[in-house]
């Protein structure tokens, strides 16, 4: 049975650099021509997102969220834009480590952004029905995040550092970004099930006051609730196929997939990225980014939800 290590196919030697009129598309590390009018697309798409945060973030003056989000949109629009160059020449090793890392590591700083979010939306709903305390939604998850990007931005810069035909230091560096990858699938998932608890435990305390039923906020604050649950689905479901694609190898059927990468990946974080932009924290917590606390009374009181004794 072939190991991970024997799926990357060795380069074959050859005397001038590689060209779709002098070598077959098998030697390339993207077994394909990348999708020119997809790729585009979707690089234009992340660049207009890129701008709504853009202005939404000196708008807002939503700061953490700005950097986790333009981080992470620079990142896509550059990876994109290796994928362009690999249509015109798919054998171009920088174009392809352009494409592999900015793409691995973007989504890194996306979810980044979810986590901060999901922590004011605990605070303005109330920490009572929460397993851990808001501000220990962010420490634990973007600490974790920042150590899955290490990961992902080490294994890069070793495979990075690995010569075109050094297969054995270029599978070195993949494995590392596979554990990175790894990592934040657990991350991800923990995050997911800590949240569907809250959301049960927020939901029954709703079902035992009737009142509440009535109360479902304005369109933005919906808006933004199910933008961050879509998003930190598709960035999950991102995740484990990057992982199964890398784990692969680049010879390896899913590798092979254009079109499973530009649906997982690609749409996956179009998607994910629309939905964090449309929806912005901006719009719906109103300048309170810092102190939701001024929302989460009027929000519970509103709903009908238990104050705490402070807050009385």
């Amino acid at each position: 049975m072939p190991t991970p290590s024997s799926q990357v196919s060795p380069m074959p030697t050859i005397t001038a650099p590689c060209t779709l009129d002098t070598c077959p598309l098998d030697w390339a590390l993207v077994r394909y021509r990348p999708s020119l009018p997809g790729n585009a697309l979707y690089l234009a798409l992340f660049l207009v997102m890129l701008l709504i945060q853009v202005y939404q973030g000196f708008r807002s003056r939503i700061w953490s969220y700005l950097a986790c989000m333009t981080c992470g949109l620079v990142l896509e629009v550059v990876g994109y834009g290796g994928r362009l160059m690999l249509h015109s020449n798919p054998f171009n090793f920088s174009s392809f480590l352009q494409y592999l890392i900015c793409l691995t590591i973007g989504p890194a700083f996306v979810t980044a952004a979810i986590y901060l979010c999901f922590g004011r939306v605990i605070v303005i709903y109330g920490e009572s029905f929460s397993r851990i305390k808001s501000k220990t939604y962010a420490i634990v998850f973007v600490t974790c995040d920042l150590l899955c990007l290490v990961l992902q931005a080490a294994g890069g810069a070793v495979t990075a550092t690995a010569g075109q035909h050094q297969d054995g230091l270029r599978r070195t560096g993949i494995n590392i970004m596979i554990a990175g990858l790894a990592a934040q699938v657990a991350s991800l998932g923990t995050f997911m099930a800590l949240a569907i608890d809250y959301l049960w435990r927020l939901r029954r305390q709703r079902q035992s006051q009737p009142c509440m039923a009535s109360s479902r906020g304005s369109w933005k604050w919906r808006g933004f609730l199910w933008g961050l649950g879509i998003a930190t689905f598709l960035i999950f479901i991102r995740s484990i196929f990057r992982t199964a694609e890398l784990n692969g190898g680049f010879s390896s059927d899913l590798a092979k997939d254009e079109i499973a990468f530009m649906i997982l990946e690609g749409a996956s974080m179009v998607v994910a990225c629309g939905c964090l932009s449309i929806f912005h924290p901006g719009l719906s917590l109103k300048g309170h980014w810092k102190d939701p606390t001024v929302l989460a009374l009027k929000t519970r009181q509103d709903d009908g939800l238990p104050l705490a004794e402070s807050e009385r």
